[in-house]
């Protein structure tokens, strides 16, 4: 079994509900297994029109589905909850993303894993240190602690 990281995020709607509702689809998917859940956090959108603040949380799953594959099932879910195409960076009611994907490296037209803003992003760093702060980044060989401290200190300066 792989484990695999996903970001998901919503502004728009019941935003609690809208990513209660994304993680129970994920688990009861066959092939993925739910290992843990980070709380909530609120956040400014970063980019895009002006829009609602988002609520965001990390989950850390298990399993052997190839991530094309798994890509394919979470815009199917996205779109079961009610996503649908609108401005790029805009409000959405459901938002997941691929963050890691073990230790592998993808660069494929529709999909970049690791997620290529992940370690610009305090909404993904930050429930991600809460579930997982040791896990190492496999292209910038940091921790994700490390990067969030580093995060942290730029939005700083």
């Amino acid at each position: 079994m792989i484990n695999v990281y996903l970001g998901i995020g919503s502004n728009l709607g019941n935003r609690k509900k809208n990513l209660d509702d994304a993680v129970a689809r994920i688990a009861a998917f066959d092939g993925v297994c739910l290992i843990t859940r980070s709380g909530y956090y609120e956040t400014d959108p970063v980019g895009g029109p002006q829009q609602p603040d988002y609520l965001n949380c990390v989950v850390a799953v298990q399993t052997e589905i190839e991530p094309v594959q798994l890509l394919r099932m979470l815009k199917r879910i996205e779109k079961e909850l009610g996503r649908r195409p609108g401005v790029r960076w805009g409000p959405r009611v459901i938002d997941i993303d691929i963050l890691l994907y073990d230790d592998m490296v993808i660069n494929h037209e529709d999909l970049k894993i690791p997620h290529e803003r992940m370690h610009e992003r305090m909404f993904v760093l930050e429930p991600l240190n809460e579930i997982s702060p040791d896990l190492i980044h496999p292209v910038l060989k940091k921790s994700i602690f490390e990067l969030l401290c580093h995060c942290k200190q730029s939005k700083i300066s």
